[in-house]
């Protein structure tokens, strides 16, 4: 498979236009409710039909790498069948974001409108951001909650929107977002007037926007009224939330397989020229990066065993998207006019 020759010519970033919208606006849309709570479900960002094509090409992806992984075998479900994943189901390596299917998805119009909407311009940048196959009733996996935000609590307002796009359903016990509504309002001059917003020690630089939240941080949410809820959506659904909702996933209670991927979209004018340089060096590499698109620009990298390259490792995509202008601006590597 031939690789893709892709043009070095990311230029100067803009300088940065007043592009995000102010929660004291009303809409009458969708979006009085994700400044509201924190977050929204759009419904049908695609079809049903397509969500079923992607999800079948990411569940034939993760097999692809001959592990003997069975989905008509539940005893196959472990790290012994399976590549190296994040939490029991977030593949972020092996070139899993620049997957075919993966660009496929990034350039659909319906899921790149409502960030669109939320920015207030269609000059975007993408995340190169995880698929996630959960496998339920994993015996090798010790699930416990992470409550967090992928937000640092130096940085306010509404710097970054996350999205999850369904290709399965997220009922009740079928697992996905857990999410405290009304939370993201009480980020920036509340919580941390409360608690201490220092991290620990020895938290990496490039976890700056990461914070993990205690037991006490969520009592803390509650007494505010905010209520912890379980985000339900359908195949083809879009899930949006603010980076600073306090969130994490559950595990599925059922026996049904989850399959989302991640999606991130910002305006191109928000990153610098260094940070698009770096956005398109790992484009060219098919590496990962985190959920933010024009910022915290770092690779996830290969995955390594006792300091070697994984052998499952990939310099390419099984499958390589088809370059056009539109993926190559969202990746960072071609300007907007």
């Amino acid at each position: 498979m031939a690789s893709v020759v892709i043009p070095s010519n990311a230029t100067e970033a803009p300088s940065l236009p007043s592009l995000k919208a102010s929660h004291e606006q009303t809409y009458n849309d969708w979006r009085d409710d994700f400044y509201r709570d924190g977050y929204v479900v759009i419904k049908g960002a695609i079809t049903s039909s397509r969500a079923l094509e992607y999800k079948t090409k990411a569940m034939d992806w993760l097999k692809s790498f001959g592990l003997g992984l069975d989905y008509d075998d539940p005893t196959t479900w472990n790290d012994k069948h399976l590549p190296f994943s994040v939490k029991g189901g977030m593949y972020g390596k092996h070139c899993a974001a620049h997957e075919k299917y993966m660009w496929d998805a990034r350039v659909e119009p319906g899921v790149m409108e409502p960030f669109e909407r939320i920015w207030g311009t269609d000059k975007l940048l993408v995340s190169f951001d995880a698929i996630n196959i959960t496998l339920p009733g994993r015996k090798d996996i010790n699930w416990s909650p992470w409550p967090h935000v992928d937000q640092s609590p130096e940085r306010k307002g509404l710097s970054c929107v996350q999205g999850i796009l369904n290709y399965s359903r997220a009922g009740p016990d079928d697992g996905g977002l857990l999410l405290m509504k009304g939370s993201a309002a009480l980020f920036d001059n509340e919580i941390f007037q409360e608690f201490s917003p220092e991290r620990p020690k020895d938290c990496p630089v490039k976890h700056y926007d990461f914070f993990t939240f205690s037991k006490e941080h969520v009592a803390w949410f509650e007494s505010k009224g905010c209520e912890l809820i379980k985000v339900c959506a359908e195949p083809g659904d879009l899930i949006l939330w603010d980076s600073r909702s306090l969130h994490y996933a559950e595990f599925p209670r059922n026996k049904n397989i989850r399959v989302i991927q991640y999606v991130s979209y910002a305006p191109a004018a928000l990153a610098t020229h260094d940070d698009l340089k770096k956005k398109a060096d790992i484009f060219r590499k098919f590496e990962g990066t985190t959920h933010w698109p024009h910022c915290n620009i770092w690779s996830n990298g290969k995955h390594t065993i006792n300091g070697e390259i994984d052998p499952l490792e990939r310099d390419q995509p099984l499958e390589l998207p088809i370059i056009s202008q539109k993926l190559l601006q969202l990746a960072g590597v071609e300007p907007y006019d």
